[in-house]
């Protein structure tokens, strides 16, 4: 499977660290993110990680700055990202299997790498469940499509 993994300057360690815990569990990781500690503003990364999500050059992806939230909210405004921010596996777990997220975030100020790579294992492990979820993404998705009419 071939992931994207997308960072600000907060992130470069973290993201370097699940590059290579997701290799050595046979994902084909591309680097979307920055490898320079210096200032950067996480909405550069996470809108371009999303894109690669819609273009089908990767699968899913991983975001990661600060918190988790300022990378996820800029992937979630490409139209047709579902991405989710997750602080523990449980909710990882839950994104895939009842929302179909295509990327997960998290924040290296936040989680350590031992439950980072507990949320990846959740995230990449899980199945969308399709049935009754099959319609809510879809009530999600006709939001968006309603508000980008506006």
């Amino acid at each position: 499977m071939k992931v994207g993994i997308a960072n600000d300057h907060s992130g470069v360690e973290m993201k370097n660290e699940m590059k290579a815990y997701l290799e050595s569990k046979g994902f084909e990781v591309i680097n979307y993110g920055t490898d320079s500690t210096e200032s950067t503003d996480y909405p550069i990364w996470g809108e371009k990680l999303a894109n690669a999500v819609i273009a089908g050059e990767v699968e899913y992806g991983v975001g990661i700055c600060g918190t988790g939230l300022g990378i996820g909210l800029a992937c979630n405004k490409v139209k047709g990202i579902r991405a989710c921010i997750c602080s523990e596996p449980y909710t990882a777990r839950m994104s895939r299997q009842h929302n179909n997220c295509q990327i997960v975030c998290f924040g290296d100020r936040v989680v350590g790498p031992e439950e980072a790579k507990m949320i990846l294992d959740e995230f990449f492990a899980a199945e969308f469940l399709g049935g009754r979820h099959e319609r809510r993404v879809g009530e999600i998705m006709d939001i968006e499509q309603r508000n980008l009419q506006k």
